[in-house]
């Protein structure tokens, strides 16, 4: 049998061997050496390596072993802690992920064996197929302590149970935000996501679009859904694809002035706008007055000169043209015409023919230079004239514009002595009313407190009983002690109760935090005489046994006490104010037996009974 045909597979645990007919690699017993020997025809058989769901992952890191790490627990090529462990026919193991990782572009020499320079051809070949499942190990190394690696996770176990159940799943794993790369902690990342991401994505709670948390600001400038609050009528939440649509219509907006234009500044709401240009329509024609009175002078500014020095240059241009035209007939007469009349006689008979010679050539020449100028300045004479007479037009339209403005101004001032005489009138009247307004909000004043005094009084008489028996219901117990506690209301009042219709009248006062000798250490309980209506036919003092009760709710214990007046106290003389001065008992009730469990409150709520003894009434 040679190398091929024999498989020869060492198991490391210690020094011993064991047969492979004995036990399987799963079997042996830690710390022994398996040999295996297997025929060619089984040796063809290469074993089914790890699913991928098993090897898609290296070693596990050191820092999660609770002890010490022993070198057969590592992984010969990444150095870590064994993963789904493989063992290669040399001996050395492998993670599963590392061992394929390294097959998977061809055969490599077993870098440990030739670091341990225990290099053999074939086995210490590494080879797709090369290696098998070491089961052994794989559950020596799940049974391991582990821990945590992550800073402030206190997780225990062993390296099994960190892979099933905390690998990848612990709050405390430095995972980087996806959207911004942040670095955080696993159970950061939900809350960073809603609350501190920048990159994270918002829907506009108006128009519902989508945006990044760094766009919030662009966005609101441009949210067609945004809502917006009118500068006018201060009506908010308009859209702000409907604030132009809003604002034409609003009549509390405020636009500036028709007369801007002309130099009215003010800005007024569209429903004052008629009520500011009756006003104002003095300034108004002022401002438009001097507003024409500038585009005259603009436009007198642009004449060359006044029409006065105008009309002047006119009359020498005609002048002008006068002495060209008796020039230009002067040379069109040739040597022999006579030249304006009596002229011509005068020169001599024998200078002609020089005349005719020395001035022959000179019409078709200066002539034409003549004829041009005079058409020039028949051209400039026209234009003169035309612009005269437009100035002489806009002049008279703007003295009929100033007419008209003066008689508007007019009719404006007595329109406006009007209204002021109006608005004297009104305003007298607007006071007169206020007058009777507040008459009226005194009136309406006095109505309430009757109404407040008629209400207390109906409550009064509602909660009245008329048999010296009197259960007194508080409720919202605790808000109430603790407003007697902070002083803010130490006392409470009962409704009144009568021993009759026509008896005595009589109400309770208590302090929850008590009074007195009790003050902060019971609750204090105190009987009180009122002034009723009927007092002149009762017999005073007032000297009936009065028994004072807080009920348990259970019908149990009741907390009891009684008293019969010392009829020398001003407590139980003949009231002559509203009510005398209560008398009862400082130590009703220890206040430590309310605030343990106990029967007495129940839903926040305490019952006070009073009972007045009738006996000789």
């Amino acid at each position: 049998m040679n190398v091929a045909e024999t498989l020869s597979v060492r198991l490391e645990f210690s020094q011993s061997a064991v047969p492979a007919k004995h036990c399987s690699p799963e079997s042996a017993p830690s710390g022994s050496v398996i040999l295996l020997h297997v025929p060619g025809e089984m040796a063809a058989q290469e074993p089914s390596p790890p699913s991928s769901l098993e090897g898609n992952k290296p070693g596990f890191p050191k820092k999660i072993l609770a002890n010490n790490l022993e070198e057969k627990h590592m992984c010969n090529s990444c150095l870590k802690i064994l993963r789904r462990p493989l063992q290669a026919q040399c001996g050395h193991r492998f993670c599963s992920f590392c061992f394929n990782k390294i097959v998977s572009s061809g055969p490599h020499k077993c870098s440990a064996c030739i670091k341990e320079d225990l290099f053999e051809d074939p086995t210490s070949i590494l080879k797709e197929g090369g290696a098998f499942p070491d089961n052994a190990a794989r559950r020596e190394v799940e049974a391991l302590a582990a821990v945590c690696p992550n800073e402030g996770c206190t997780w225990t176990g062993n390296i099994k149970e960190y892979e099933v159940n905390h690998e990848g799943k612990c709050d405390f794993m430095i995972i980087l935000c996806p959207s911004c790369k942040e670095l955080m902690r696993t159970n950061e990342l939900e809350r960073h996501n809603e609350r501190e991401c920048p990159e994270r994505t918002l829907n506009c709670k108006y128009c519902k679009e989508p945006f990044h948390f760094k766009n919030i600001k662009a966005h609101d400038e441009i949210c067609p859904k945004y809502p917006m609050i009118c500068e006018g009528c201060a009506k908010k939440k308009i859209p702000r694809e409907k604030y132009v649509d809003h604002i034409k219509f609003c009549s509390k907006f405020r636009a500036p002035c028709r007369f801007h234009v002309v130099g009215c500044d003010m800005s007024v709401e569209k429903e004052k706008t008629h009520d500011h240009e009756r006003a104002c329509s003095y300034e108004h024609l002022n401002l438009l007055l001097h507003f024409i009175m500038g585009i005259k002078v603009s436009l007198e500014s642009l004449q060359p000169q006044s029409l006065e020095l105008a009309g002047h240059k006119i009359h020498e241009l005609h002048r002008a043209l006068r002495e060209l035209e008796l020039k230009l007939g002067q040379l069109t007469l040739g040597g022999g015409a006579p030249v304006q009349g009596a002229c011509a006689p005068t020169l001599p008979t024998l200078a002609l023919p020089a005349l005719a010679t020395s001035f022959t050539p000179l019409p078709s020449a200066v002539g034409a230079a003549l004829e041009l100028q005079l058409h020039s300045e028949k051209t400039k004479v026209a234009e003169l004239s035309r612009r005269c007479q437009e100035l002489e037009l806009k002049v008279g339209t703007f003295e009929n514009i100033v007419c008209v403005l003066n008689r508007e101004m007019e009719r404006s001032s007595t329109t406006i002595e009007a209204y002021n005489r109006q608005h004297r009138l009104d305003q007298d009247k607007v006071e007169i009313l206020n007058n009777k307004v507040r008459q009226l909000e005194r009136t309406v004043g006095l109505r309430d407190l009757s109404i407040v005094e008629m209400e207390g009084n109906i409550r009064e008489m509602s909660a009245a009983t008329f048999d010296g028996i009197f259960v007194w219901k508080i409720s919202d117990f605790t808000k109430k002690r603790q407003d007697a506690v902070a002083g803010r209301a130490p006392a409470m009042f009962s409704p009144a109760f009568f021993t009759s219709k026509y008896g005595y009248k009589m109400c309770l006062r208590i302090y929850l935090n008590g009074d007195g000798t009790g003050r902060a250490s019971h609750l204090s309980l105190f009987f009180v005489v009122m002034r009723g209506h009927s007092d002149a036919l009762l017999k005073w003092p007032f000297n009936q046994k009065v028994t004072l009760m807080l009920l348990d709710q259970n019908n149990r214990e009741h907390i009891i006490d009684a008293f019969r007046p010392d009829i020398s106290s001003s407590s139980f003389q003949r009231p002559v104010s509203d009510m005398n001065i209560a008398s009862g008992c400082p130590l009703f009730c220890p206040l430590p037996k309310l605030d343990t469990k106990n029967s007495y409150i129940r839903d926040d709520t305490i019952f006070i009974k009073a009972i007045v003894d009738l006996t000789g009434l």
